[in-house]
């Protein structure tokens, strides 16, 4: 099953940034103390590199601000290396000057400007061409300030900072990165092909497993424009700021996990999420090509919906993803015509072809979702209410709550009006010691029914807080028609004399159903949820919140 974890750890991405004035640059954080704020370079808690050319520093605990360590491709690792360079490095250090294309088989690296640094420029110590390195509980600060470029060049400067942070208590070795650019001045040393700090080959900006196969790479690493880029554009709309997740031990590019359509590809096999590949974002189908099913969606990818020959009530034929008995005389509503195909359809409807996930509705095609309200925990999906969390798959320290992934508290964190939960879930307070029936939510304090204003798809009751298919009823003469009067409970429609004076609207309401044409004996369905399920499960990860909705 996919994850948006998952889709990460495949390999790596080019940033879709957002171009933004070339004049633009980030200030560096310099609350630290120390000559210009980066920090006063006292060990344990910070440090300073001596002038020198490839240099790095010998192991540095990472404790001080990262007590369980931090998971990158591996680990947890509770040390790391300042490499003069422009990285860090975890396993060992790195003295190579000129940047190897990503991926390179050596040793996890967080680069945030990768070229020949030197710091033996004549430029005074106390404002310019400097490394030091700076922690806090919970935060890390690598600035690389002012700094020049081979050999003892210090006439074009670099001046950028690598932020890690986790100030959240959660232990799990997750950590945030932030690339900070305040001056972009060269992007070559003369030993890997410059002059006058450019040309050769230029720096390079982004992330390397180590491992020889997944890396990030930021856009127009080692060209001659990378350190415009990356000091003018953003992956967050600031300029010259760029960030970054790191979740179980690989990178969450931004983006990643979108829905997104793959190309040329049909039917379920058309849907997709952006993923990181080679050194571009693509559209990565979710969901294979399996058996054709009757329920509205072209599941084998030929482009054809549904067809012949997938139901196994005898007679029945699959409409608009159910399976129904064929028509009689005497067995359609006055407002409906007995097709020649022997399916009862609405008058309005006959000859008004409507699209895969469509509807005719009074002559108009509508969304099978259109006017429905699935309860809480439910979304709609192809005209049925499904709880995604039967489906979905959550990566490491996530858990499903309201159809969708979260990181789980306290690696997130709870609103003023929540507490975290022992099951790793946002809980309002006073609900974390009031316990529901089945059927009911806990919302301040109280306990309240889920379906409540609810209003199902078509063909489906709300019963115990859940959308499900009306059951058909045995078929004894005559067919029984379900109509906005008819009553369930929780076996389902309740057919004979009835009370028909029952409102319409408020809880009630979310108790009623109607068949397709109103008739018990064209109601079908179970088989057309589990296909809906298999289908759309993973897709309803990155969309199911939007599809909430009245």
């Amino acid at each position: 099953m996919f994850t948006r974890r998952s889709v990460a750890l495949l390999v790596a991405l080019t940033l879709s940034a957002f171009a933004l004035p070339a004049a633009a640059q980030a200030p560096l954080l310099a609350t630290f103390g120390g000559p210009e704020g980066f920090g006063p370079g006292i060990a344990p808690a910070g440090g300073v590199l001596a002038p020198n050319d490839d240099g790095s520093t010998t192991a540095i605990s990472l404790t001080t601000a990262f007590p369980m360590g931090l998971r990158f491709f591996g680990g947890p690792y509770t040390t790391f290396f300042v490499n003069n360079n422009g990285n860090i490095t975890f396993a060992g250090p790195l003295g190579t000057f000129t940047p190897n294309p990503f991926p390179v088989a050596s040793r996890p690296m967080i680069a945030p400007y990768w070229a020949d640094v030197d710091t033996r420029g004549s430029a005074p110590r106390t404002a310019n061409n400097y490394v030091v390195w700076h922690m806090t509980p919970g935060q890390l600060v690598v600035t690389w300030h002012n700094v020049g470029y081979f050999s003892r060049q210090d006439d074009r400067k670099m001046d950028f900072q690598l932020i890690l942070r986790n100030t959240l208590d959660c232990g799990s070795g997750d950590f945030d990165v932030e690339f900070r650019y305040n001056v972009c001045g060269w992007t070559t040393g003369s030993a890997s092909g410059g002059s006058g700090g450019f040309g050769g080959t230029p720096a390079q900006a982004g992330f390397d497993a180590g491992d020889g196969v997944n890396f990030v790479e930021i856009m127009n690493s080692r060209t001659g424009t990378i350190h415009t880029t990356l000091c003018t554009m953003s992956n967050v709309a600031m300029p010259g700021v760029w960030q970054f997740a790191v979740r179980g031990g690989a990178v969450v590019c931004p983006g990643a996990g979108d829905p997104c359509s793959v190309p040329d590809a049909m039917g379920v096999c058309s849907l997709g999420v952006t993923a990181c590949v080679g050194r571009a974002v693509r559209c990565v189908a979710v969901s294979p090509a399996s058996a054709e099913r009757c329920d509205n969606v072209d599941n084998d990818c030929d482009g054809v919906t549904d067809g012949p020959g997938l139901c196994s009530g005898a007679g029945e034929v699959c409409v608009g993803g159910r399976c129904i008995a064929p028509c009689f005389e005497g067995g359609c509503f006055d407002t409906e015509t007995c097709t020649p195909e022997g399916v009862c359809v609405e008058t309005a409807c006959v000859g008004v072809p409507c699209a895969a996930g469509t509807r005719c509705v009074g002559g108009t095609c509508v969304g099978s979702c259109d006017g429905v309200t699935c309860p809480r925990n439910q979304d709609c999906f192809a005209g049925r209410c499904v709880d995604m969390c039967d489906v979905l798959t959550c990566g490491m320290d996530e858990v499903c709550s309201d159809g969708a992934c979260h990181p789980q508290c306290p690696c997130q964190r709870c609103d003023d009006t929540e507490i975290c939960g022992s099951d790793g879930v946002c809980t309002p307070v006073g609900c974390d010691i009031v316990i529901c029936d089945p059927g009911f939510y806990c919302a301040d304090g109280s306990c309240l029914d889920a379906c409540a204003g609810v209003s199902c798809p078509t063909g489906q009751y709300c019963t115990v807080g859940e959308c499900v298919d009306i059951p058909p009823t045995p078929d004894a003469g005559p067919p029984e028609r379900l109509d906005a009067s008819t009553e369930f409970d929780d076996a389902g429609p309740i057919i004979g004399d009835i009370d028909s004076g029952t409102g319409g609207s408020g809880e009630d309401a979310g108790r009623r159903g109607r068949t397709p044409g109103g008739c018990s004996c064209r109601v079908g369905g179970g088989a057309s949820q589990a296909g809906l399920l298999f289908g759309l499960g993973i897709f309803a990860l990155a969309i199911a919140r939007r599809s909430r909705r009245a």
